[in-house]
């Protein structure tokens, strides 16, 4: 080989080095410019639609409680997830304009706190987006909001605290804590199934406490004052508050009430309790927030309501007040304090 020839080969090997560093040089140049863009591509951040059926007051406990749940599993209000709340406040003609605005909103998935009406107007306001139930007491499949509980096959799923079991339970542990009681007044609403369940399993646990058991029927808010009228001229002795929207949305109404005529009382609403009731027992609420927000983080990863079961409480809590106790002049006798989840001191 010539020098001419060595020289030309060697500057080949530079020119085949250069070309390769260059190419380098340009691929790393580029990647370090397109890098910073795709890092600057926004989120997917998530619309939740929180429709309640109750008042900003009432619904506080539980709508903060899914929200921190939320944040455990890495939700984060303002930047992954935003949250659209709509408060019913107790109106039951409010919930089909509440729902349509929420699916107008195009949210993700609607969380739904209330019984079995907002959760009709939810699903007739939506075939397609995710409703997730926070846990009301009438069976869904028997009000066809589920085709079952193992396979929900629409677009509800959720918990259900199937609060009409624990009907007897509470009544029992109303009587535990005063022996001596004897006519207890109970009121409820006829128009939802869970009222018309309670007719049916309340005398049947009150012929076996001793106790009589008077039905006060409460349809709507204006009735309240009437109510609390028939409870004092029957000479209640003790009161069973039964879960509805109405009854819950004037938890504290009705809890005043208690403590003004001197009536132990028991709930199927833990804010009762909060308020000033005596006793609640019912399903374990923080339990069930956590459950809530598993459900909405399952279907936001791409689980369809239709498959994921619809869950009972495994949970139970008795929560009792003793400030509201020390009021109406009862002491809690020391087996049933014993039992309490939380008490209010």
């Amino acid at each position: 080989m010539n020098r001419f020839a060595i020289l030309d080969f060697g500057f080949s090997i530079e020119k085949a080095t250069g070309n390769k560093i260059f190419c380098f040089v340009l691929c790393t140049l580029l990647f370090a410019l397109c890098f910073p863009v795709q890092a600057q591509q926004p989120k997917k951040v998530y619309r939740i639609g929180y429709l309640s059926a109750y008042d900003v007051a009432s619904e506080s406990r539980r709508a903060e409680g899914i929200r921190l749940a939320l944040l455990k599993l890495g939700y984060i209000e303002g930047q992954n997830v935003s949250i659209e709340y709509r408060y019913a406040e107790g109106k039951r003609e409010r919930y089909p304009e509440l729902a349509a605005e929420l699916v107008r909103l195009k949210v993700d998935i609607i969380v739904l706190a209330g019984g079995l009406i907002p959760i009709q107007a939810a699903k007739e306001a939506t075939k397609t987006i995710p409703i997730v139930m926070t846990g009301g007491g009438a069976d869904p499949v028997k009000t066809g909001l589920v085709e079952s509980l193992a396979r929900p096959g629409g677009n509800v799923t959720g918990i259900t605290n199937l609060q009409t079991y624990l009907n007897g339970k509470r009544l029992e542990l109303l009587k535990e804590s005063v022996p001596k009681l004897a006519r207890v007044a109970v009121f409820y609403d006829p128009a939802v199934p869970a009222g018309r369940q309670l007719i049916h399993d309340l005398p049947v646990a009150a012929r076996v406490l001793g106790l009589s058991i008077q039905f006060l029927q409460i349809r709507a808010a204006e009735e309240l004052e009437s109510v609390f009228a028939a409870a004092k001229n029957e000479r209640a002795e003790g009161l069973y508050a039964s879960g509805s929207l109405v009854i819950s949305a004037n938890g504290k109404r009705i809890a005043d009430f208690a403590l003004k005529s001197r009536l132990p009382s028991i709930y199927s609403d833990r804010e009762a309790v909060d308020a000033g009731g005596l006793m609640y027992y019912g399903a374990d609420l923080a339990d069930s927030y956590r459950r809530v927000a598993s459900y909405v983080d399952k279907i936001l990863k791409g689980a369809k309501p239709a498959d994921l079961p619809v869950e009972q409480p495994t949970k139970f809590e008795m929560a009792i007040n003793l400030k509201a106790a020390k009021q109406i002049g009862l002491t809690i006798p020391p087996n049933v304090l014993a039992r309490a989840d939380k008490v209010i001191k």
